[in-house]
């Protein structure tokens, strides 16, 4: 290991590679909920690299070496996928973090190891918009890309694969490959970015991304919705849309998640009627704009059985509902043992609700659930407290979920804790497939081994 780390140190400088434990202890692990997270291994280094040039470097010499190289950004995966799991290198990109605006083509060119905070700040600045915000904004541009992350939005503004308009990407033999650029149409061969995009670090290292970007809207507000019925809430959603509505997001949330979550945060949740809620987020280019839907949308949910809704325009207001939102994960996950993120077609949601309401039935078991709903996305929590019945009932919400044309996650992706689920739940041909490109791209398989997809 000693020439290893020398050859390395040639590469990245002596300051960038770090071996004692105690201070790479952050770099080996995740959000995963600790009951499930994979155990990291041992023997490992960190690497920082300054550009894409070092970077081909190391996998160059680590594909000839046959050493596995585990990429990392911010750490906010819940599927351990950044998890080194084997003797290797954990490559952080964190020094990587130029990001450059392009007014004129409505695109900003971002690399690796640029924080989504830092993105969205140099875009607004610009006066401009990147409307993909997948949660924890500590999250890096390079993770974003490689688990094509998702969030709230995505009914109205869809995922990251579909803000990428460009990469650069270095593949386990050091060559780097440039894809894509600043275009909106390209029908050039194969898409071989659109492997790249989602392949969990597993088929390329993204050092580079170009993302499409819109002009800035001029108005938001925020609305909760109750209902004393959770089918007369989920069943208001496809009404919205089939209305001619298309919000920013609409979340699905109960009475007791989110009046704990407050707490938990400092805060008092300001909604007291009903047992769950429909969150609308609306965002349009004028007040009125926001006005008109957010009246149309009420009355809609009025008309399918809730009650009466609060609306918050002013900024602060709203980011006060969206902050108790965004840290469920957080109040739950001292007592979480995985949480799970089936995802089927948005009409089948509420069938969806009820298999998992059978599951902790049966096993007289409490799931927390919440999720996007206008895009059939629901996070189930399997508890500590339930630790023994946690794979039964999961194996059962994953199979309602794919008798409902479901999959078994819709964001986190498959990483680590998901592998052994997909021979169950994909068909042995797409695995068959998929196992081939992994072969193609990384004949070795150095590249972040034993995540994303099982071994032959």
């Amino acid at each position: 290991m000693k020439r290893i780390v020398e050859d390395l140190q040639g590469i990245v400088g002596e300051g960038y590679v770090v071996v004692e434990r105690t201070r790479i202890g952050d770099y080996l692990v995740d959000e995963t909920a600790e009951v499930v997270r994979p155990m990291p291994a041992e023997d490992v280094v960190l690497l920082k690299p300054a550009n894409a040039y070092e970077v081909s470097r190391i996998l160059g010499y680590a594909n000839e070496n046959r050493i596995p190289v585990f990429p990392r950004g911010g750490g906010t995966g819940l599927v351990g996928g950044a998890v080194p799991t084997q003797r290797g290198i954990v490559l952080s990109l964190e020094r990587m973090d130029r990001v450059e605006v392009d007014r004129e083509n409505l695109m900003a060119v971002a690399e690796a190891g640029v924080t989504l905070e830092r993105l969205l700040a140099a875009v607004d600045e610009a006066g401009l918009s990147f409307p993909l915000h997948p949660g924890e904004e500590a999250a890096q541009v390079g993770g974003l890309v490689a688990t094509n992350a998702g969030g709230a939005r995505a009914i109205k503004h869809g995922v990251t694969r579909n803000y990428v308009k460009g990469v650069e990407a270095v593949l386990p033999d050091g060559s780097v490959l440039t894809l894509g650029g600043k275009l909106q149409k390209n029908n050039v061969g194969y898409d071989l970015m659109d492997l790249i995009i989602g392949s969990e670090g597993t088929l390329a290292v993204v050092t580079k991304a170009i993302l499409r970007l819109y002009p800035k809207l001029g108005a938001a507000a925020t609305m909760i919705v109750p209902y004393n019925s959770r089918h007369e809430a989920l069943n208001s959603v496809p009404k919205i849309l089939q209305d001619g509505r298309m919000p920013m997001a609409i979340e699905y949330a109960e009475k007791e998640l989110m009046e704990r979550t407050a707490k938990h945060l400092g805060e008092a949740w300001p909604v007291k009627e009903g047992s769950c809620y429909l969150l609308v987020m609306e965002e349009e280019s004028s007040r009125e704009q926001v006005l008109s839907e957010s009246l149309r949308i009420a009355e809609v949910c009025k008309e399918n059985g809730s009650l009466e809704p609060l609306f918050a325009e002013a900024k602060d207001e709203q980011d006060r509902i969206l902050r108790v939102r965004s840290n469920i994960y957080s109040a739950l996950k001292a007592e979480t043992a995985d949480i799970l993120d089936v995802t089927v077609p948005p009409a089948e949601i509420g069938r969806l609700m009820d298999a998992v309401d059978e599951v902790a039935k049966k096993y007289e078991a409490y799931l927390p659930v919440y999720g996007h709903a206008a895009d059939g996305n629901l996070h189930v929590h399997l508890m500590k407290r339930d630790l023994a019945k946690m794979e039964d009932m999961r194996d059962e919400i994953y199979r309602a979920t794919v008798e409902l044309g479901g999959v078994i996650t819709g964001e986190h992706g498959i990483g680590k804790t998901r592998v052994k689920s997909l021979t169950r739940y994909l068909d042995p041909k797409q695995i068959e497939l998929m196992r081939k490109i992994k072969t193609l791209f990384d004949p070795n398989n150095i590249l972040n081994p034993e995540k994303k997809i099982p071994s032959a």
